[in-house]
C-alpha cells in the first residue's frame, strides 16, 4: 500500500512556491489515492491537473505501478476543515450546522489564532422585551469549533 506520508511529501514538492495547500490526503485499500487541494486565491482544473501529473510521475518513479490517483479542489459543498480555509471566507456568508442540529446562516467575522472558536454575525427573529411581535435582530456570536458539526460557504443562486 502506498504510504500517505510519501504522497504528502510529493504533493508538498509540487505545490511549493504557490498559494495552493493540502486540505486532505487519503490512501484507501487498492491504492486509491485522493488529494484535496485549496488555494488562498483561486484554484482551477489546470492547477489540479499539474499536481496530478507531478504526483503520478513521482509515484511511478518511486516504483509504484498499481494505483488510482484523484486530485481535486475543495468545492463549495465541502465543509471547511483548516484555519487557512476559514480565513478565505472572512466577511463572507457561511452556513453553519451545530452539533445540536441548529442551523445558522451568517457572515464569518473571524477565527481565533488557536482555532478554538469563530465569530459570526447573523440575523434572528426574537421577541423584544415589552413587545408581542418578533423583530429581526442582528447578533454577533462567538461559537466554539467543538460545537460545530460543519461550516460551508454559502451558495447564492
Amino acid at each position: 500500500m502506498i504510504d500517505r506520508d510519501l504522497v504528502q511529501d510529493i504533493v508538498g514538492q509540487s505545490i511549493k512556491d504557490t498559494d495552493l495547500f493540502v486540505v486532505d490526503i487519503s490512501v484507501k485499500t487498492g491504492n486509491i489515492v485522493s488529494i484535496i487541494l485549496d488555494s488562498d486565491s483561486a484554484i482551477n482544473i489546470d492547477c489540479c491537473a499539474d499536481v496530478s501529473r507531478f504526483v503520478y510521475s513521482a509515484l511511478e518513479n518511486a516504483g509504484e505501478d498499481d494505483f488510482e490517483l484523484n486530485v481535486y479542489s475543495a468545492g463549495l459543498s465541502e465543509p471547511l476543515k483548516l484555519r487557512r480555509q476559514y480565513l478565505k471566507y472572512i466577511n463572507k456568508e457561511v452556513d453553519i450546522v451545530l452539533n445540536s442540529g441548529k442551523k445558522l446562516k451568517g457572515t464569518l467575522l473571524s477565527i481565533d489564532e488557536d482555532e478554538k472558536a469563530l465569530e459570526v454575525e447573523y440575523e434572528t427573529m426574537e421577541v423584544e422585551q415589552g413587545r408581542k411581535r418578533k423583530k429581526k435582530i442582528r447578533k454577533v456570536e462567538k461559537i466554539e469549533l467543538a460545537s460545530i458539526k460543519s461550516t460551508k460557504p454559502s451558495v447564492k443562486i
